[in-house]
């Protein structure tokens, strides 16, 4: 019968770890990994391989909780489902940021972006980087495992979370501007061969579903070991790990891979509004200018 143990007199946790609740998430990862991977490979979409490493780690994580229900006073098992369930929305949103870059270069709407989309991927990345690192550090700091080292590490992965909620506010409000500007000013008919509002609307979903989960996890750590979110089980599944899903889900059902023949061969797919094709266009363009 699993009991809960401390570790060198400091409890890990306030609560058995449910093993059915952990393994039932582990698969569900590992299924939608599994897609995600196939997907990736087939269609050639490299930059949605953060997509797949986090869903790695969500399966790390999981398996990590499920080893601590029966080892609730060892500190490896607690260590390794907090930092593996704690980064997985960074990678998620390294791909959510590349997608939108992509999207604006494949209908040539760059003058409709707040930030160039040269800017746009190094920009947020960088700040998903180190948000990154930044939380993982906090995560490593907690490896000491008592009270002190457990409420300093805490404190940075709040940093690290508030990080990555500002530069995901920023990006969901470049992401609206962009939307906005060129539903109004660009000449949507000549793209209207190119998914450029679903995979918006992509975007703005799966960017709800890890705000979301950001925000809890502030909220989460900011109440400290003692708080609710902290010392009971179920938020984390429904906050966390249903989020997550949905967040695999929903990028997997509208897969940004329609994107990929608009960037590799914008000028073919491209077509004027009275009807030439761009190939003409092309040719016209490819003359010697005249002076």
């Amino acid at each position: 019968m699993p009991t809960l143990e401390s570790h060198n007199g400091y409890l890990l946790w306030h609560y058995i770890p449910s093993i059915a609740a952990a393994i039932v998430f582990a698969i569900i990862f590992a299924l939608l990994t599994a897609v995600h991977l196939w997907r990736m490979i087939q269609t050639r979409m490299w930059f949605c391989l953060p997509f797949v490493i986090g869903g790695f780690f969500e399966i790390i994580g999981y398996g990590g909780r499920a080893a601590a229900t029966n080892s609730t006073g060892e500190l490896m098992p607690y260590i390794i489902q907090s930092m593996f369930l704690l980064l997985p929305p960074v990678l998620f949103a390294a791909s959510l940021y590349m997608v939108l870059g992509r999207l604006i270069r494949s209908v040539q709407a760059e003058r409709y972006s707040i930030i160039p989309p040269r800017w746009l991927t190094k920009v947020f990345v960088a700040g998903d980087v180190a948000s990154f690192f930044i939380q993982g550090g906090g995560a490593g700091i907690m490896v000491g495992g008592k009270a002190d080292s457990m409420k300093t590490g805490q404190n940075v992965v709040v940093c690290g979370l508030i990080l990555q909620v500002v530069m995901f506010a920023v990006f969901i409000v470049t992401g609206l501007h962009f939307n906005l500007r060129f539903r109004s000013r660009g000449n949507t008919e000549t793209w209207a061969h190119v998914p450029w509002q679903r995979t918006l609307n992509m975007l703005y979903v799966t960017s709800g579903f890890v705000m979301v989960r950001n925000i809890f996890r502030v909220v989460e750590y900011v109440g400290g070991t003692d708080g609710y979110l902290l010392s009971t089980e179920w938020p984390l599944y429904v906050f966390d790990g249903a989020l997550m899903v949905f967040t695999m889900s929903y990028f997997l059902w509208r897969y940004p891979s329609e994107l990929k023949a608009h960037l590799s061969h914008p000028d073919m797919q491209l077509r004027s509004t009275d009807g030439d094709s761009v190939a003409h266009l092309s040719a016209e363009r490819s003359k010697p200018e005249r002076y």
